[in-house]
């Protein structure tokens, strides 16, 4: 069976091991969407991760509802997404990009303009701006006509990706943002061919995703779904029967890889309300299946030894600890992670974990 240190080929990218980078919001771009310096440091020392994706990463001004998260809608971003792209590949690691848009998760100071989602709705709980947290913003329905410039805006963002050094995308349809709002039936009440049967709501995520294979190949592309239970106010009456297809349409779109976000019952987090969903997804999907949540270096093996998954994505665990691949291959102590500084904007809980040699030189 595959180890977790063993190389994976997922789609034209080589990965050097199967513990990828999840994908992490820090907020430490700028005001403008613009990535900082202080991010290429953060990168590079995770650059041992077979694959960094991206934390999520606007594709639009009224797609990104996150202050100081990053974009790939101007050329300055693209420009200042290259020397973290740079350093990762100097340091022999490969990174896709995330690509999000929130959908009706924000508010409209940051948007610059109300938030738009699959139908009329309003999310639970509160937006995070620039002046604190407030409620969210009412989103309207995305218009039929307006569908074909939300698919060039991922084409657009894919097309700078790629401009900017990635090795790919990841297309963000999960956690309750704009794709999953279009893919489940207690956020999607359109009466068109996007709404209704699971057909009908699956059909975006297929659209987006040939898009973004037009843009760049479909060898270049993955996606990340959530499928097990309510995230961010959005649920689906039946994940497994909605999912499963999701998963066979991307089968037949071609796309590389899939990323699920699954918690587990014991999550620490996110408990799940529905049994696992990722044994369907494999049934009906052949490309390159990556578990996510909650894994340790034993609980991730568990699951490549089972056939369940041919590689594990860490989260939080790679927040603090850079060199994450070391320290589960070879069953070292791992650093705790800091949570209050998860979304600061300095050095402080973001580029300043110790690797192990680091941390014993230091001792």
């Amino acid at each position: 069976m595959p180890q977790l240190s063993d190389p994976i080929r997922v789609g034209a990218i080589e990965a050097a091991n199967r513990i990828f980078m999840a994908p992490l919001t820090r907020g430490r771009a700028s005001n403008r969407a613009v990535p900082t310096p202080i991010m290429v440091d953060y990168y590079r020392q995770r650059a041992s991760a077979g694959l960094i994706i991206s934390e999520a990463t606007g594709i639009s001004r009224i797609g990104l509802g996150w202050p100081y998260a990053p974009g790939l809608w101007t050329t300055e971003q693209v420009e200042a997404w290259k020397p973290v792209t740079e350093a990762v590949h100097e340091a022999g690691g490969k990174i896709v990009a995330q690509l999000w848009h929130m959908g009706r998760l924000g508010h409209e100071s940051v948007m610059e303009g109300q938030p738009v989602s699959s139908s009329a709705t309003t999310a639970p709980a509160h937006a995070h701006t620039y002046d604190g947290n407030k409620p969210y913003s009412p989103a309207r329905a995305l218009t039929l006509e307006e569908i074909p410039t939300l698919l060039d805006d991922y084409a657009r963002a894919a097309e700078h990706a790629r401009a900017a050094g990635f090795d790919g995308v990841q297309l963000h349809a999960a956690n309750g943002y704009l794709i999953d709002q279009f893919l489940r039936d207690n956020a999607n009440f359109r009466t068109d061919r996007y709404g209704g049967s699971i057909e009908n709501r699956i059909r975006l995520l297929g659209e987006v995703t040939t898009r973004l294979g037009e843009a760049i190949g479909l060898d270049r592309v993955g996606v990340r779904l959530s499928p097990n239970g309510e995230v961010q106010g959005v649920n689906d009456s039946d994940p497994h029967a909605l999912f499963g297809a999701a998963a066979k349409l991307l089968d037949e779109v071609g796309v590389a890889w899939l990323e699920l976000r699954e918690p587990g019952p014991d999550s620490q987090f996110a408990k799940p309300d529905t049994a696992p969903v990722h044994p369907v997804i494999r049934k009906a999907f052949g490309g390159v299946l990556v578990l996510n949540s909650d894994y340790d270096g034993a609980t991730g093996q568990a699951r490549l030894d089972a056939g369940e998954a041919d590689a594990i994505a860490y989260g939080r665990t790679f927040i603090a600890n850079p060199d994450l691949p070391r320290r589960l291959i070879e069953g070292l102590p791992l650093n705790a992670p800091d949570y209050p500084t998860f979304y600061t904007h300095d050095a402080k809980g973001y580029v300043d974990y110790p690797t192990w040699d680091e941390a014993q030189v230091a001792a």
